[in-house]
């Protein structure tokens, strides 16, 4: 028996562990990298700060892309950060699993009152179940880990598809807010030619009334289109990080037309069951806890088992050693609460898997609807209400030269332009934010999924 505690101590000893800084982050990196092309980062303290820190000011420099942002929120935005640092916890429930149960060191002494020689016994105790259950406990916590990498890897996704669908608003916005200042220009040269007619008597007073109405609704308009780009552009610092003097990034590449062909949009249910990281989370939280109901059910007769080793020291008699043995009897506590909460978390865990399965199907479903109706809008916008409203304004434009129109009718023409323009402008930004949102609930990028086949 003493052999054994004198094994179990150094298997004890040479079990001690550390934690690794950067547990689970080179997978969180790898999944990242594989469903988006961009690279993650993690503020882990001096040096590695002062390189996240330089590259944020590399991919700002020069104006900000998409991919660009995509990138810096990867690294920099602050709740996703807090996420990161999640996997450290796991990888210390690891660390924790694989480790011994310390020993326990006791001891006594007795003080005889006749001045004769001190008694005294001590003993060291060794939880003996720990060295059994070890590998399967081990296991169980290496599956945690994985499964807590995968939902952090998912979260990750969530934040890059965020960013590009507020990229798309910042973009749609900025194109906005420039058509919006065209048209108050327009409408105060008109409202201006109007009162100076009216001065003249060349117009009454419901037509003076009406382009100045027209001048102040457009100011009232582009009023809203500049506080919407602020808030699309606080959003994106939201998103992204950044604070002081970083706010002050300009883009760097307009609102993007559609591309020429789809992408081929079918299988896209099964394809994402297979690849979204949440659905492979919770698969491996179920598996989780199947072993954790293991874990429970082959200890549950044991109870608390130490070995150790005993020193007896009689004033008057020899020193005694020997082994020890404690064993706890599992007559009223035999963890069958224990085992019936695992086993209810088991099924929980089943369950969540089929609902999370279930939620990414519709998602997909929903979100390619969004995505060709999206595109139908903006092709339409494009193939017929431009081109119709080019014509009127062309038209117009010959019949005012022919002095068969006045100048309110051509300004009102390319006002409706310009309006049909904003109109179009939005449905493409509704196309890429459709297409955000598919390519989140696919777990990846919908390109990707085009090669993959």
């Amino acid at each position: 028996m003493s052999r054994f505690v004198a094994r179990a101590l150094v298997v004890a000893w040479t079990g001690c562990a550390s934690v690794p800084p950067d547990a689970g982050h080179r997978e969180v990196a790898e999944a990242i990298a594989a469903r988006t092309g961009a690279a993650t980062g993690w503020a882990k303290g001096a040096p590695e700060d002062e390189r996240v820190s330089r590259r944020i000011d590399d991919l700002l420099r020069g104006g900000l892309r998409r991919d660009r942002a995509v990138e810096i929120a990867l690294m920099n935005n602050p709740r996703l950060q807090a996420t990161y640092e999640e996997l450290g916890v796991s990888q210390a429930d690891l660390v924790q699993a694989g480790l011994l149960a310390n020993p326990t060191l006791a001891g006594s002494v007795g003080f005889p009152s006749n001045g004769a020689r001190l008694e005294y016994e001590s003993s060291l105790v060794l939880g003996f179940l720990d060295v059994l259950v070890l590998p399967l406990r081990k296991r169980v916590a290496k599956e945690q880990l994985i499964a807590d990498t995968l939902r952090v890897s998912h979260e990750a996704l969530g934040v890059a598809a965020d960013v590009r669908k507020a990229f798309a608003e910042v973009q749609a916005a900025t194109k906005v807010l420039e058509l919006r200042r065209m048209v108050v220009e327009g409408a105060q040269a008109t409202a201006d030619l109007a009162r100076r007619q009216h001065r003249a008597g060349n117009i009454n007073d419901l037509v003076l009334a009406t382009e100045e109405a027209t001048y102040q609704q457009a100011k009232l308009e582009l009023a809203q289109a500049e506080t919407g780009l602020v808030e699309h552009l606080e959003e994106m610092n939201r998103l992204l990080g950044l604070w002081g003097r970083r706010t002050d990034w300009t883009l760097a590449e307009p609102l993007g037309e559609l591309p020429a062909e789809e992408v081929p949009l079918d299988r896209l249910e099964a394809t994402a069951v297979k690849q979204r990281l949440d659905i492979d989370a919770a698969r491996k939280q179920a598996l989780l806890m199947w072993n954790a109901v293991e874990l429970a059910r082959s200890s549950r007769f044991f109870g608390l088992v130490q070995v150790g080793v005993h020193v007896h020291q009689d004033p008057d008699g020899p020193r005694l050693l020997g082994p020890t043995l404690s064993l706890e009897l599992p007559i009223f506590d035999r963890r069958q609460a224990l085992v019936a909460r695992l086993e209810a978390q088991r099924r929980s865990a089943e369950r969540r898997l089929q609902a999370v399965s279930i939620e990414a199907r519709s998602q997909v479903r929903v979100a390619r609807v969004k995505l060709m109706t999206a595109r139908q809008v903006a092709e339409h916008y494009r193939k017929i209400l431009l081109p119709l409203r080019e014509r009127i304004v062309a038209q117009t434009q010959l019949q005012y030269n022919a002095m068969q129109l006045g100048l309110f009718e051509l300004v009102a023409a390319k006002s409706a332009q310009i309006e049909a323009f904003r109109a179009y402008i939005e449905s493409l930004r509704d196309y890429w934010i459709s297409r955000a949102e598919l390519e989140r609930a696919m777990g990846g990028r919908i390109g990707a999924h085009a090669q993959a086949r």
